[in-house]
C-alpha cells in the first residue's frame, strides 16, 4: 500500500498519535506526516504510507490554510490556551476596521521568530523541552509568507481570523504578534487547518472511518497532483529501470510549462516512476534532459 490519507485530526490528539492509528488501520510501519499539528488544533493532516512517504516534502511545501480564534488581552507562555497565563491587559475600544487594518499589516513576506513551545532544536534539544524548564533561548527569525489573513468575526473578546500562509508558520505567534501591535496582547485558543495543497475539508478521513477501515488511500499521481504528470513511452520506462534519466523524446507530449517546471512527475500507466526536474541544457544531467530526484522502478 502506497499513497496518502488526509485526516481529520481531533483536538487533545497529537500527530504522532494520529500516525500510530495509521500505521495499525493500514497494517504498515512505513507512515510519515507532512505537517505538525499540535493536540490543541484540528483539521487536515496528511500522511504519506509506504514508499510515499519519500514524497512527503513535496506536500509539506504547498500552502496551508486555517480558522483560528485569538483572546484579546492575554499572553501566554506558549502563545496558545495551553499555556500559562504571562500577563492580563486591559483591552482598548478597537473597531472592526482597526483590527482589519491591523491584520492586513500582516500580510505578504514578514519576519517571524519561532515560539519557545516547538519542536526545533537548539543544540539537539528540543525548545519545548528548554520551555517547560523555564528556559529561554535566542531563536533566529525565519521569512514566511502570509497570503492571505482575514478578520471573519467576533464575539467580545476573541477574534475569528482565517489565514493562508506558507509552510513554517506559527499560528499561535501570529495570534501573539497582532495582540502586541493592538497594544493588549492575544493567545490563540482554537485552530482549525482547513487546507493543505489541494486537499481541503472535503477530502478529510476522520478517526472513527480510520478505525473501521473505511477509506480509500489516495495514489501517489493523484496526492502530487499540482504537480505536472508526464507520460513516458517504453523506451523512456526501460531507461528509469535502470535508473537512467530519459529523453525529450521519451515522453508522449510535453508544452513549453512542463519544459519549464521546477519539479514533474514520470509516469507511466497512472503509475510514479519518478520525480524529476526538466534540464535540458544538461547542467546537472548529462545522461538524459531530466534530473531525477526520487526513482520507484516498479512505479508505485
Amino acid at each position: 500500500m502506497h499513497g496518502f490519507l488526509a485526516l481529520d485530526k481531533p483536538e487533545g490528539i497529537s500527530s504522532h498519535a494520529m500516525v500510530q492509528a495509521v500505521r495499525r488501520a493500514c497494517g504498515t510501519r512505513r507512515v510519515g506526516h507532512a505537517g505538525t499539528l499540535d493536540p490543541i488544533a484540528t483539521g487536515v493532516l496528511l500522511v504519506g504510507i509506504g514508499h510515499a512517504t519519500r514524497l512527503i516534502e513535496y506536500l509539506t511545501a504547498q500552502r496551508k490554510s486555517y480558522r483560528a480564534t485569538m483572546r484579546l488581552g492575554m499572553i501566554t507562555d506558549s502563545q496558545d490556551i495551553t499555556g500559562s497565563t504571562l500577563e492580563t491587559r486591559d483591552i482598548p475600544q478597537i473597531t472592526h476596521e482597526q483590527l482589519k487594518t491591523v491584520c492586513a499589516e500582516f500580510e505578504g513576506e514578514i519576519d517571524q521568530v519561532p515560539p519557545m513551545f516547538s519542536a526545533l532544536k537548539k543544540n539537539g534539544i528540543p525548545l519545548y523541552r528548554l520551555a517547560r524548564k523555564g528556559e529561554e533561548v535566542e531563536r533566529q527569525k525565519r521569512q514566511i509568507n502570509i497570503y492571505r489573513i482575514s478578520l471573519d468575526a467576533r464575539k467580545g473578546d476573541d477574534v475569528v481570523l482565517d489565514v493562508e500562509c506558507s509552510k513554517g508558520t506559527y499560528i499561535r505567534t501570529l495570534c501573539h504578534d497582532i495582540g502586541l501591535k493592538l497594544g493588549c496582547g492575544a493567545c490563540m485558543t482554537q485552530l482549525r487547518r482547513t487546507g493543505s495543497g489541494n486537499f481541503t475539508s472535503a477530502d478529510l478521513t476522520n478517526i472513527e472511518m480510520l478505525r473501521n477501515g473505511n477509506f480509500t488511500v489516495m495514489s501517489p499521481v493523484e496526492g502530487l497532483a499540482h504537480l505536472s504528470q508526464l507520460q513516458l513511452n517504453p523506451e523512456g520506462r526501460e531507461r528509469l529501470r535502470n535508473g537512467i534519466p530519459p529523453q525529450a523524446q521519451h515522453i508522449s507530449c510535453m508544452d513549453e510549462t512542463d519544459r519549464n517546471a521546477q519539479l514533474v512527475l514520470l509516469c507511466d500507466a497512472g503509475k510514479l516512476i519518478a520525480v524529476a526536474s526538466p534540464d535540458f541544457t544538461h547542467q546537472q544531467e548529462p545522461r538524459g534532459d531530466f534530473k531525477l530526484h526520487k526513482v520507484f522502478p516498479d512505479g508505485i
